[in-house]
């Protein structure tokens, strides 16, 4: 369709690992509106070996559904006729296959590799391996691990330009030798990108042209002060198409019914997490915590950043989260007292019968545990890897000159966050959604006044590559159907001598409450409700502003309400006693209505 503003009516799919997702979104008056959802099976694996299969299946759901024929055999009806006939326009992401999986190489760990892998993670990609000249590994050792992980594409950097290139030659004599073969279609070359030192390209070319399908884009680090990880990033998601996903089932025949190319599916959540924060102005964090992995996608400073953690998740990685946290810090989190024998026979349960959900509180209870352990562990990961540029010179203080490291600080402000937006199954499908803002909350430990949403059915994967297509549409349906307001949490940083203790007083429209450290309380506030609040913490406890000093903000509610976190200092720390501490979560989850009684 040549003008896109004339869109009244699109169709678009995700295609995950197990499940195809599909949405019907039409212009409704001055603004674009979900109408309906379908689902079915992907089929990209035997017997159908045919990812189309699945995705004319969930499109005929929402036919159904929708009482619109959008579909004549395997053709679009095109364009659109009137309500129940046709669509303008079909797109579609994709994570079945596994994926993006890359390598990344650099000459630096702490630098240039450290910014091939946020160039690979931003495009959607997982980074199985980043190999360094420095990382410690033999020549043989990394030619052997190329070789047995098999990746869809390696992204080659390394030097800034007019640099030296000895160590960029080495890292190219490593690939050429491990002649790597691709994961789909054995006849087909690996795609290597390079984004290196502009003076190695020569030297690049001559040793892997022959063996691999070579791609020169512009250096990641043209100078040590900055990073341009946009060309790398952009030639990963064409090559994600042209080579990865053309040889996976079906995916040619799926490419040429798209009105716009097909992209990896956390590549397109990560564009609508970045079109959020520039267009409100704001600093978001964004979580999408899954069965296998965990992923955080945040923009701080205008810098946008996303990690996988590969092995955290609700069901196929259960047990690497109670392995990573340990027991304890699982267990922290139950208000009644269980055995810890019980709570790991649970888990080793939900990770051999992955598809099963809580059936009791105590099920629910302790499920939700383990989220915010995965939650907590992977914003870590996050901060470490979100960091401001390593390697720049930084002016150094006396105390600085013993401490030779390299390393950026992390980008990451929790005073600066404006809104953390939730997904997948922990978050988006909890009974109440309080309890969603309450793991959001424990596990992030937001501070001074954040929003918190969640993704009402995981629709952010095509709405991140609508916004390519049609910047208006995504915003409406993003805004109006797929993200729901929680509310507010308004939580001052500081300490008190002990529990009890005068900590914040909250005023707005006729309500005035006082909230004492180490409470939580939750205020009236509706969705889309917004009203002048007056902050006032005591002394020793900062909203934003500084310790003791008032704020003043137009604060918007939503369906939980304004969730006050009086707990203070971060992180908290619960009781070690262990009725004292069931005590405690038993207060916060009444106050809060967050389980039914029991």
């Amino acid at each position: 369709m040549s003008n896109y503003e004339d869109i009244k009516a699109i169709i678009a799919t995700d295609c995950g690992s197990t499940t195809t997702k599909a949405i019907l979104i039409e212009k409704k008056g001055e603004w674009y509106r979900l109408i309906v959802r379908g689902e079915a099976p992907t089929t990209v694996e035997a017997p159908f070996e045919d990812v189309t299969r699945g995705v004319l299946n969930a499109i005929t759901e929402v036919e159904e559904l929708s009482d619109k024929k959008i579909l004549e055999g395997e053709k679009f009806v095109k364009p659109y006729k009137d309500k129940n006939n046709g669509v303008d326009i079909f797109i579609s992401t994709s994570s079945a296959g596994g994926g993006l999986q890359m390598m990344v190489a650099g000459v630096v760990k702490s630098m240039t590799t450290e910014s091939a892998a946020r160039a690979a993670l931003g495009a959607g990609a997982i980074v199985m391996d980043s190999i360094a000249s420095n990382d410690g590994r033999h020549m043989h050792e990394k030619i052997e691990r190329i070789r047995t992980l098999r990746p869809d594409m390696i992204l080659l950097s390394g030097g800034i330009d007019g640099g030296t290139i000895s160590h960029v030659a080495e890292l190219a004599e490593v690939i050429s030798a491990a002649d790597p073969k691709p994961r789909f279609g054995s006849t087909f070359k690996l795609p290597i990108i390079f984004a290196g030192n502009n003076q190695a390209r020569d030297i690049v070319k001559e040793n892997l042209s022959n063996k691999t399908d070579l791609f020169i884009v512009d250096n990641l680090r043209p100078i040590l002060e900055r990073e341009n990880l946009k060309p790398a990033r952009d030639k990963i998601h064409d090559l994600f198409m042209e080579h990865v996903m053309a040889q996976a089932p079906g995916y040619k025949k799926l490419m040429g019914w798209t009105d716009v190319p097909i992209m990896p599916t956390p590549g397109a959540v990560g564009l609508l997490i970045e079109k959020i924060a520039h267009k409100e102005d704001i600093e978001v964090l964004g979580v999408d915590i899954g069965g296998a992995t965990t992923d955080i996608f945040s923009v701080f400073q205008g810098l946008f950043n996303r990690t996988v953690s590969a092995n955290l998740g609700m069901s196929y990685s259960i047990s690497n989260v109670m392995a990573s946290s340990g027991i304890n810090n699982i267990m922290r989190w139950m208000s009644f007292k269980m055995d810890e024998k019980d709570v790991r026979n649970r888990i080793k349960n939900k990770m051999i019968r992955p598809t099963t959900i809580p059936q009791t509180i105590e099920d629910l209870q302790l499920e939700q545990a383990i989220a915010r352990e995965a939650l907590r562990l992977a914003l870590e990961q996050h901060k470490d890897m979100a960091v401001s540029l390593k390697g720049v010179q930084q002016e150094r203080t006396i105390s600085d000159t013993f401490s030779q490291s390299q390393s950026g600080s992390t980008l990451v402000n929790m005073k600066t966050l404006s809104m953390i937006v939730g997904s997948g199954g922990a978050l988006s499908h909890a009974p109440r959604r309080v309890q969603a803002a309450l793991m959001l909350i424990d596990a992030f430990l937001p501070e001074g006044v954040t929003m918190l949403t969640v993704d009402s059915i995981f629709m952010m994967p095509q709405l991140g590559v609508l916004s390519k297509v049609h910047e208006k549409a995504a915003a409406d349906v993003f805004d109006k159907d797929c993200l729901i307001r929680l509310g507010t949490c308004i939580a001052p940083i500081g300490n008190a001598k002990k529990m009890g203790m005068p900590c914040v007083s909250i005023s707005y429209n006729d309500i005035k409450r006082d909230i004492r450290f180490g409470e939580m309380a939750l205020l009236p506030l509706k969705e889309r409700e917004k009203a002048e609040v007056i902050i006032n913490p005591a002394k020793g406890f900062d909203v934003g502003e500084g310790s003791g000093k008032e704020v003043v903000k137009i604060i918007e509610g939503g369906v939980v309400g304004l969730v006050i976190d009086a707990r203070g200092r971060r992180p908290f720390i619960l009781p070690e006693d262990d009725k004292l501490r069931i005590d405690k979560l038993a207060e916060w989850n009444t106050e809060l209505n967050v389980y039914p009684k029991i």
